[in-house]
């Protein structure tokens, strides 16, 4: 074997493929509120817009809530679903995720309803009911747009956000089995580790799998090194077979959580559903905004942004010609 003078063989000079990863971009969610901040998106257009913007940006998967446009108030309907449903799918190549969390105060059937007609190539499935607490955002401002919007967050110190195994179960056959989406598997807690690891070796989960570990949500597992690490290290147990991860957390230490993903072999999920700044203080101006810099944090460690077609084969999702929209 030819040896250069670095002591190295010209096989082993050759630089490595860069590792792919996926960038996921939750551009509303049901959790912030118009009087938050005004680059929140909220009508048909504005979260098309922001959405199509972010895949360019860079992000793969696209992880979309719906609101109605008039109030801004976080919506189950899928007549407000449709309409920029259809602008993605015509406009980006990117994947859509639908969210079956909706918020606590919506029941299963209604948080199904979209994802039910829609059929899209992912969705999202917390993995287990919890406490979601959002009311301590109430003493960070003064003057709200709407009255529903005080009132929703007041309400969080009394509901539990509701998905029993049952429930988990019935996401899993309505739109696993029967409509072949593949998941964003989100666990807020060890538990809910766990109880991912038992559909998987029972049965009802199958590889490959897609988890997305939630750090900062009240009432779930803080956004902290120390509690990524322990989940990492419990699906690692618990979960037997390979699987991909991804890491996000609520508020600001979004960034620097999302980059400890990276380094640790996982994907990042950013977007004003999860933080509503791109440093600290200071507002976002757009979901595209977060994806850029989460891309350039990922660029500047030596890896790639998977693209939506790359992001397909390492997920065995069915493809953006089999969805309802």
């Amino acid at each position: 074997m030819k040896i250069s003078e670095n002591g190295v063989s010209p096989q082993e000079n050759r630089a490595k493929p860069a590792r792919k990863v996926i960038i996921t971009c939750a551009v509303t969610g049901s959790i912030h509120t118009p009087s938050m901040s005004p680059a929140l998106p909220i009508t048909t257009d504005e979260i098309a817009e922001a959405s199509i913007e972010a895949a360019r940006a860079g992000a793969a998967i696209i992880h979309l809530h719906a609101r109605d446009p008039e109030t801004g108030q976080p919506s189950a309907d899928p007549a407000h679903f449709r309409p920029f449903l259809k602008r993605i799918h015509e406009e980006t190549d990117a994947i859509i995720n639908i969210s079956t969390g909706g918020s606590s105060v919506m029941p299963l059937d209604a948080r199904l309803a979209a994802p039910r007609e829609t059929e899209p190539e992912m969705c999202s499935l917390n993995m287990g009911s919890m406490n979601f607490g959002t009311f301590p955002m109430l003493d960070k401002y003064s003057e709200w747009q709407h009255n529903w919007e005080p009132d929703l967050l007041d309400a969080t110190r009394r509901t539990v956000f509701k998905n029993t195994f049952e429930d988990i179960e019935t996401i899993l056959d309505d739109l696993g089995k029967q409509r072949s989406a593949r998941f964003e598997f989100e666990c807020y807690d060890l538990g809910q580790v766990e109880t991912l690891g038992f559909y998987v070796k029972n049965g009802l989960v199958k590889p490959p799998l897609y988890i997305q570990f939630v750090l900062g949500v009240l009432g779930g597992a803080g956004a902290s090194v120390e509690n990524l690490v322990a989940m990492k290290n419990c699906a690692d147990r618990v979960i037997p077979c390979d699987y991909h991860f991804s890491v996000l957390a609520a508020g600001g230490r979004q960034m620097a959580m999302a980059a400890m993903g990276a380094i640790m072999g996982g994907n990042v999920r950013v977007g004003l559903e999860d933080n509503l700044t791109i440093a600290p203080g200071v507002l976002a101006q757009s979901n595209a905004e977060q994806v850029g810099k989460i891309r350039r944090i990922v660029e500047e460690l030596g890896l790639e942004a998977a693209t939506p077609d790359e992001t397909r084969a390492l997920l065995a999702l069915k493809g953006r010609n089999r969805v309802k929209f």
